[in-house]
């Protein structure tokens, strides 16, 4: 198997550098992985002397940048800050030294980074956020889930085509795509919505199921659920709080209850390590920013060390697979 190099931006999250470094280091457990680790060198060897962990130079390389992009910082503010880690790890993959980019970071910084320094797909406007959900099915995959809070009608197709693709090379035979809205009647939503109903229904025929609402996303009435930024990251939030909210209950009705549900806990034990496994982002590690012209994987910002952990193995699977050439065949095709 060939190593893949994948340019980590050490600085970017809410608990970086430290979660970032130690999920560095649990990534080289995969021996076909190289990380260039991009931030403040002085402060990352202080954090790797400190985890007094043996690790292989060659396949950990610091790589300076003595800036940093906030997790506040406009896109346009991250674009001017040519020294920092974010911006010094793109340009990374941009040169072809790495072949992936993985960042925790300010969402909105990563998407412009992406885009303006690594590049876009030709023929491809608007990249976008897919995120796999779990679902009675498998996975859906939500689509954009977080980088662009507006979009035109033309952009819900672009979302549509590489949703579809992102599915199939997952697993899905023939993905279904469901446009994300309030009700299921053709004429339900904003003007805006109407027009990438009648785009989706005309060019997808019958790859396309129609409207769906929250609900079905985890339901697995479709495979790709695709809406604007604002309202994915929106859904992504909810479903986020909502399955620690579940389990916080369970637990607390658990606790408060008598020895025997106690003992009934202990007997659906695996199931509940289940469900929780499921509903635990950082073993989704991170999400493609599909449409940009290399791998781009976006972190949640509030990463450990296992999410850092788990995206970089996203990442290194993005390349095998060779998600940007396929995505490139298949709009060209297209």
């Amino acid at each position: 198997m060939n190593t893949v190099k994948v340019s980590l931006d050490a600085m970017g999250g809410d608990y970086a550098p430290r979660v970032v470094v130690k999920g560095a280091l649990m990534a080289l457990d995969d021996p076909n992985v190289e990380i260039f680790l991009v931030g403040k060198t002085e402060i990352l060897k202080k954090e790797l002397e400190a985890l007094e962990k043996n690790y292989d130079e060659k396949r950990l390389k610091l790589v300076d940048a003595e800036d940093i992009v906030g997790m506040a910082d406009k896109p346009t503010e991250a674009l001017k800050k040519k020294h920092s880690s974010l911006y010094i790890a793109a340009d990374l993959v941009k040169r072809g030294k790495a072949e992936a980019l993985v960042s925790a970071g300010n969402t909105g910084a990563v998407l412009a980074i992406s885009m303006f320094v690594i590049g876009r797909i030709k023929g491809i406007e608007r990249p976008a956020i897919a995120t796999p959900l779990p679902s009675t099915n498998g996975f859906t995959v939500l689509i954009d889930s977080g980088a662009n809070a507006t979009v035109k009608s033309h952009h819900y197709l672009d979302f549509a085509k590489m949703g579809i693709f992102y599915a199939q090379l997952f697993g899905k035979d023939d993905p279904v795509v469901g446009l994300l809205n309030i009700g299921e009647e053709e004429e339900k939503g904003t003007d805006t919505l109407r027009e990438a109903y009648t785009l989706l229904k005309d060019t997808l025929k019958d790859k396309f199921f129609g409207n769906v609402q929250g609900r079905d996303i985890n339901n697995g009435v479709v495979d790709v659920v695709v809406t604007d930024g604002f309202t994915g990251n929106v859904v992504l939030k909810t479903l986020e709080g909502a399955g620690k909210f579940m389990t916080s209950v369970i637990k607390e009705g658990i606790m408060k209850n008598g020895i025997l549900t106690k003992i009934g806990a202990l007997m659906m034990k695996k199931v509940f390590d289940g469900l929780k496994s499921k509903l635990d982002y950082r073993n989704y590690g991170g999400a493609f920013l599909l449409g940009v012209n290399g791998i781009s994987v976006i972190a949640h910002g509030s990463s450990d060390e296992l999410a850092i952990k788990n995206a970089i193995k996203v990442a290194s699977k993005g390349v095998r697979m060779n998600i940007v050439g396929k995505i490139m065949e298949s709009i060209n095709n297209n």
